[in-house]
């Protein structure tokens, strides 16, 4: 068993519920990824000076503030469990010191593809012979049902209704929500289970989208490979920058901010004001010059 497995174990045993587990452990496998790239010794654990790298990595990248400092949280318990087997002598993460810091008051600022990203996107989809039709079916189900990447590679066959062009998806803290899906959306989706899927010899997996090593994709896959059509496309693409798209663009389209909570599987509409007051504010300042 190696560390991560153990970490994983030790979390159990601390009664954290699974969605925790898998966020923990998938922080911490992302955390040890950048570490190998930059270091020769496997057996480099977390130091002071790897996790200030690391941080400057997250910022200099671009991840949200909140799924940075989500990571920092992560690696601070992992920091605790080293600790408690001895592995380490102190703990290297203060999350009042470490933890990014936005001003009192001020707005949080949300990237989202543009209008010209998008399509430009779409018609990368449809004419490169790179892409395959699960890759592409990805792409569709992030920026048109707005889900996490957590919760992208959780779909069930049975989360999919396609009579009432339904998805179901089990959200953060298990919460059940419903999302409407396009009609080209779900055309993909049968595509994919009539064509590539039927191929795998994982075709009897429970999940959505398989892999070609596994019955279930890995969100590292999903990151990878967006990572690799960025420099193709010329502009960066990550998991959640859809989403950030899929509630930017219904606000833009007159969606009232109740819905798009709901849609997002936001804990309050609060919350969703908080990441998407900015475009409203940008559509109203629209509407005043109209005058």
């Amino acid at each position: 068993m190696n560390l991560v497995q153990e970490f994983e174990q030790w979390l159990h045993e601390e009664g954290k519920v699974q969605a925790t587990i898998q966020s923990y452990v998938g922080d911490v496998q992302g955390f040890q990824k950048y570490l190998n790239e930059k270091v020769a010794d496997e057996n480099q654990l977390l130091s002071r000076f790897a996790f200030v790298r690391y941080k400057q990595y997250l910022l200099d990248e671009g991840f949200a503030i909140a799924t940075i400092n989500k990571k920092i949280n992560s690696l601070k318990v992992y920091n605790d469990f080293l600790r408690m087997k001895g592995m380490v002598s102190e703990s290297f993460i203060h999350m009042k010191r470490d933890r990014v810091m936005i001003a009192a008051g001020s707005e949080h600022v949300v990237t989202a593809l543009s209008d010209k990203e998008v399509e430009q996107l779409l018609f990368y989809l449809e004419v490169s012979r790179k892409v395959t039709m699960r890759n592409k079916l990805i792409v569709y189900l992030l920026l048109y049902t707005g889900v996490r990447v957590s919760e992208l590679i959780n779909i069930k066959l049975s989360d999919i209704e396609f009579l009432t062009h339904m998805l179901t998806v089990q959200g953060k803290g298990g919460k059940i929500r419903e999302i409407s899906m396009r009609k080209d959306v779900l055309e993909l989706i049968n595509q994919y289970m009539k064509g590539e899927r039927v191929a795998s010899k994982f075709q009897d997996s429970e999940y959505l989208l398989v892999s070609q090593r596994a019955p279930k994709m890995h969100r590292d896959a999903v990151r990878d490979w967006l990572a690799k059509i960025s420099n193709e496309l010329g502009f960066k693409l990550h998991p959640h920058l859809f989403r950030h798209t899929f509630c930017t663009r219904l606000l833009k389209k007159g969606v009232d901010l109740t819905t798009v909570s709901k849609l997002a599987g936001h804990a309050t509409v609060n919350m969703t004001a908080k990441f998407y007051i900015q475009t409203s504010r940008e559509e109203k300042q629209r509407a005043v010059d109209l005058l």
